[in-house]
């Protein structure tokens, strides 16, 4: 994690990763609910991956 944010620039973090986190933080507290920590911050994490994937590509398609 501490990599992560060194890898990436201040505006990066507030504009494009805090929003994609909080929407998986949502997503994750409301629906998973797997009664074990490890499973659903899992869970978390892939939800967070697919998410910014997402955001990413269209980022992609749309600047073509």
């Amino acid at each position: 994690m501490f990599t992560f944010l060194r890898a990436i620039s201040n505006r990066e973090l507030l504009l494009e990763q805090m929003p994609i986190f909080f929407v998986s933080f949502l997503l994750a507290n409301t629906f998973y609910k797997f009664g074990s920590f490890g499973l659903e911050v899992i869970a978390f994490l892939a939800t967070w991956f697919v998410i910014d994937a997402s955001v990413q590509l269209l980022h992609k398609l749309l600047k073509k």
